[in-house]
């Protein structure tokens, strides 16, 4: 028989009364029992794990396998014990006091086998007041890998490996650490896997944060124990990683979530062991940073590693406690505006007795920008926008915001004036009203006609931003993916223009981001299929010589007098009618030919607005209509379609053929 697809490995340690829901939670898995084994190992738990677990292995005799073992201090030693007896063609790792979504291994099993990768990550959810990872699970990755995604934020081994990556490398958790030990496991599986999937999609792992705080990384304190593994991680990129943006890549985890952690246990150490801790700390980083690198780096991060690698330990513990203060308050920090730069008023900020470099300060190119859009309308060939926006924490004072057209292709751009309008209170309801956004409104419009320096746009895509500016400083965003209930992202396309120049125009709202753009030339919108005919074509009933017909424009707007039916003879002859009276609400609108007016031919006729066409529908079925002219008789009726467009014939009656068939 074949082996299962999944085995299950729970490390288990004192982890009642969570561990019957985990158990429970995957026996009930949807990927079925019979692809299952569920192997785990009891590390000398002294609170009735070991007689729950072999109360669940009676239940479940064909399912769980029970293993148990003296305590050996961490949870690497019964993983390995797992994996020595595991049979899967793939490996869960599950904690004994999470437990798993019903579907969870089913898709997780159904994303690698589709895509043929090794490592397959599930969403987590945080139970209890537990934070779970979250920016590596916006959306489905079907194939990744360690460079081009952030699965490198999450190193902890609760996901789906394909077992033979892990017996090819020899993989196994080191029992030398308590902590961190699952970073190397991971981070060398992340490395070598053919490729990695995310299922975002569907909540997989509820990651449970105890009530009594059990935890290993809740009980396990202190900088040391965290210092041993860093420097491991580092040899792996190291000697896994060759210089440059993938390792960099890596290095930013570890530069920032690693060093904060270990900086937060360092404060409650004696003084001797801070100073050690640190200038080791310092050394180990060391080999991960280059000046370049701190342009990808948040501005406390490259504070708390500047103070790092220069050893200043005074310095690390006052921005350590600032740094809890701020998380406790969530309050924003001021900043400092000089020279059209934005710098953070963090510890140390241009004291000279540190000589700490503004450039650890500078958050110009990392300010949020605050917007809303209240209006956004094409009318003719303009483009009315107004809202407001502002750059957090810059008050708008010597507001400078420009309007700019981008075109998505060849980055042709155009910058236009706003009129800044009163936002009076705006900013009052966040930060406690530290920051006054009195003038952050702004009013625009765009005219398409002549909004290329007095020329008009060309074709294409145009991208709409502002240039959001305050006090000399500047910061460019999208704007429309935040805009009121009333402001409406469906295309709205209009027609402008007259004769030879009538252009398509539509202002729309991309997807899936919301944000607006300019669409000339009927790039992603087409105007002929806004154009129809109706199928009933028929004589007027107040006057039985005019054809008349019904269509509908959905366009928002086009110059009824260039929309019509235009009938040609084949032989240079046209006629052009135009709409008759002013279409309605919907669009619709009738029309009306009075064939008494055509010379003599096969005529076909199609809807025309400017260059874009609508074939006339066919006339089978309608019948001859007579009429005289300069008292001789004369005829309308359908012909035969002429290159697939339908046709009518008008005629003078014969009238020695028509008396002859009236005699025979």
């Amino acid at each position: 028989m074949p082996g299962p697809t999944v085995s299950v490995i729970i490390a288990a340690y004192n982890a009642m009364p969570y561990l019957t829901h985990c158990i429970a939670s995957v026996a009930d898995q949807t990927i079925g029992q019979d692809r299952l084994e569920v192997i785990v190992v009891d590390d000398g738990s002294t609170d009735g794990t070991a007689a729950e677990l072999d109360r669940l292995a009676g239940l479940h005799p064909d399912l769980l396998r029970v293993f148990h073992q003296a305590n050996s201090g961490g949870p690497s030693a019964p993983r390995n014990a797992g994996l020595d007896h595991a049979q899967g063609e793939f490996v869960f790792f599950l904690d004994a006091d999470d437990h798993l979504g019903p579907e969870a291994l089913e898709r997780m099993v159904r994303m690698a086998e589709e895509n043929e990768t090794d490592v397959v990550l599930g969403k987590m959810v945080g139970v209890g007041g537990r934070g779970a990872p979250t920016s590596m699970f916006k959306r489905n990755q079907p194939r990744t890998d360690v460079f081009s995604s952030r699965v490198y934020w999450t190193l902890n081994p609760m996901k789906l490996f394909r077992r033979s990556l892990i017996e090819r490398l020899q993989l196994r958790f080191p029992t030398d650490l308590a902590i961190g030990e699952d970073q190397l496991f991971v981070g060398a599986a992340y490395l070598n896997a053919s490729g990695i999937s995310v299922v975002a999609d569907y909540d997989c792992l509820f990651w449970v944060r105890r009530e009594d705080e059990g935890n290993i990384t809740q009980r396990l304190k202190g900088s040391e124990r965290r210092l041993r593994f860093l420097p491991r991680m580092v040899d792996l990129i190291l000697d896994n990683v060759p210089p440059g943006p993938g390792r960099d890549h890596l290095a930013h985890r570890h530069l920032t979530v690693e060093m904060q952690h270990i900086l937060n246990h360092l404060s409650y150490e004696p003084r001797e062991s801070q100073e050690k801790t640190l200038d080791r700390l310092a050394e180990v980083v060391e080999p991960l940073w280059h000046d370049e690198l701190d342009g990808q780096l948040s501005a406390m991060a490259r504070l708390r590693l500047h103070l790092v690698r220069n050893r200043m330990l005074d310095e690390v513990l006052g921005l350590i406690e600032f740094e809890r203060e701020l998380s406790r308050t969530k309050k924003a920090t001021p900043l400092l505006i000089d020279g059209g730069r934005a710098y953070a008023r963090y510890p140390y900020l241009r004291d000279e007795s540190s000589a700490v470099p503004d450039s650890c300060y500078d958050v110009t190119s990392q300010l949020g920008i605050r917007h809303q859009v209240t209006r956004a309308e094409l009318t003719g060939t303009e483009v009315h926008l107004a809202g407001h926006a502002y750059l957090h924490r810059v008050e708008t004072q010597d507001v400078g915001t420009e309007l700019v057209l981008r075109e998505r292709d060849s980055k042709t751009e155009y910058r236009l004036l706003v009129t800044h309008t009163a936002t009076p209170g705006l900013g009052e309801a966040e930060d406690d009203g530290r920051f006054v956004y009195d003038l952050a409104g702004f009013e625009a419009v765009v005219d398409i006609s002549t909004a290329a320096g007095g020329a008009p746009l060309g074709d294409g895509l145009w991208d709409i931003s502002l240039a959001v500016g305050a006090q000399g400083v500047t910061r460019e965003v999208r704007i429309g993916s935040k805009r009121t209930g009333d402001v409406s992202g469906e295309p709205t396309t209009r027609v402008v223009g007259s004769g030879q120049d009538l252009r398509a125009v539509t202002l729309y709202a991309t997807k899936p981001h919301g944000n607006f753009t300019v669409d000339l030339g009927e790039k992603k919108h087409r105007v002929a299929p806004k154009l129809s005919l109706g199928k009933n074509v028929r004589w007027a009933a107040d006057a039985p010589t005019e054809l008349e017909l019904t269509g509908r424009c959905t366009l928002a707007g086009f110059p009824a007098a260039e929309l019509g039916i235009t009938l040609s003879d084949g032989r240079g002859g046209t006629r052009a009618y135009p709409v008759h009276g002013t279409p309605d609400q919907d669009g619709r609108f009738t029309l009306r030919v009075p064939v008494t007016d055509l010379p003599a031919g096969v005529w076909t006729a199609e809807l025309r607005l400017g260059p874009w066409r609508c074939a006339l529908p066919s006339l089978s079925g309608l019948p001859a209509v007579k009429w005289r002219r300069l008292g001789l008789p004369w005829y309308a009726k359908p012909a035969p379609a002429k290159d697939g467009k339908a046709a009518l014939q008008v005629a003078r009656t014969d009238l020695v053929k028509a008396l002859a068939k009236r005699l025979g």
